[in-house]
């Protein structure tokens, strides 16, 4: 879109990164589904492959299809740039990779999603990496952790499993001291509820598996940058403030200032990486987008309602919603996530694992499912599948013990889904 008016978040969520198609006058956006892309002249292959002229080159690199998908999601969360790739995980491992390097760390809240803690506390030792799990509330224990060969600050926004929120703005300033980037994972929040860069944040990474894409359809995953972060200012970040051989000496900041890191993840991740998004998926998760805020408005009106009669329920221990007025988190909703706290949270079951397990089985409407952030409602118990490789005591401090069960509350009838919830506790706790 132009650089004229200021839109709104529903224009941008249909519009922005979208043209007509120039070849056809497509009105949405078409599925190039190519793996190559003829040069022009011999000229125009080698600027091309020089990083001299923006273009495309070959679909594990650049695709039409997921460049409008990279604009609009750039544009939702008021980023300068981003990179597309195969799966939130991807893009987990994608936003690292310019920063890292053997012996290199990274600090990370212990409220994360089960596979992000398997992947930053076994699989990154394989790349030499390693992480340091501190919990993102006490922001002096975040300051002891970062030592000078911290690279990175990781959190999520609103934390899958227990729905916990985030200071995103606390957490900026105690990265911004140590000069260092924040990276947010705003997959449970999308930039509807959440736009981590206003906050402070370097990077945000999605799973637009997620509720970008809102159908259950497609993974993929999104590394979007802000722009802001000054590379150059220190040594920590070769990668993107010195030479590169590869291109002949060339320095991504130097040469492309706010977008270093955007042509970095490109020219460098997805080149050698590989961890492309094809364009189907694309297309898929641009049309989801298209309805974003609607069914945001209504996940969020929803979980609401179920999490203020579950809390009432006296088969349950306690519910983690931070929406709710009990909820130690709720003035930090209001502050920081006026237009709601998400869909996702846990609720504890009394009679515990047995329990849980019985109540999971007995539901009818809600979808027992190993995702989130579908139209329909789903739920997990995460301490015996997604959280199941994790220690007890990890389990505890993920938010996802033996007596937990995660729901994903979708965008059916409010009335149904307590009405569900209702039967299979009496049949759990019977």
């Amino acid at each position: 879109m132009s650089d004229g008016p200021q839109y709104g978040f529903d224009t941008l969520q249909i519009h922005a990164g979208a043209r007509p198609d120039p070849a056809t006058g497509a009105r949405q956006t078409p599925i190039y589904q190519t793996t190559a892309y003829v040069f022009r002249d011999a000229d125009h292959a080698a600027a091309l492959f020089n990083l001299q002229e923006v273009g495309f080159i070959y679909s594990r690199l650049t695709n039409p299809t997921v460049a409008v998908l990279q604009e609009r999601v750039a544009t939702l969360e008021g980023g300068v740039g981003a990179v597309c790739c195969s799966s939130g995980h991807a893009a987990q491992i994608m936003a690292l990779f310019p920063l890292m390097g053997p012996g290199c760390n990274v600090v990370a809240s212990t409220r994360l999603y089960g596979g992000t803690v398997t992947q930053f506390s076994q699989t990154i030792k394989r790349f030499g990496w390693s992480a340091t799990f501190v919990d993102t509330d006490d922001l002096e224990a975040v300051k002891a952790a970062i030592d000078e060969n911290t690279r990175a600050v990781f959190c999520e926004s609103i934390a899958n499993p227990g729905g916990y929120v985030t200071d995103i703005r606390a957490l900026a300033d105690v990265a911004d001291e140590a000069g260092i980037p924040l990276i947010v994972d705003n997959t449970s929040a999308t930039p509807f509820l959440c736009r981590p860069i206003e906050h402070g944040a370097t990077l945000v990474v999605h799973s637009t598996t997620k509720y970008l894409t809102g159908n259950g359809t497609v993974t993929g995953g999104c590394i979007v940058d802000s722009g802001k972060f000054d590379w150059s200012a220190n040594d920590k970040f070769p990668s993107l403030s010195q030479p590169e051989p590869a291109y002949h000496g060339l320095k991504f900041h130097e040469t492309f200032g706010p977008l270093a890191f955007t042509f970095h993840g490109i020219a460098i991740g997805l080149r050698d990486l590989g961890m492309t998004m094809n364009p189907q998926a694309a297309h898929y998760t641009l049309m989801g987008i298209e309805t974003l805020s609607l069914r945001m408005e209504r996940h969020v009106e929803n979980a609401q309602k179920l999490a203020a009669w579950l809390e009432n329920d006296d088969r349950v221990e306690y519910v983690t919603y931070a929406g709710l007025p009990s909820s130690p988190y709720y003035d930090r909703v209001q502050k920081n996530y006026p237009r709601g706290a998400g869909a996702l949270f846990t609720f504890a079951v009394k009679g515990g694992y047995d329990a849980c397990i019985k109540l999971v089985n007995a539901l009818e409407i809600f979808s027992h499912v190993a995702n989130l952030g579908d139209a329909r409602s789903l739920i997990i118990h995460s301490a015996s599948t997604t959280h199941r490789q994790l220690t007890p005591e990890q389990q505890e401090a993920a938010g996802a013990g033996p007596n937990v069960v995660r729901v994903s509350i979708g965008i059916e009838d409010a009335d149904d889904l307590i009405a569900d919830l209702d039967q299979a506790l009496s049949k759990a706790s019977a």
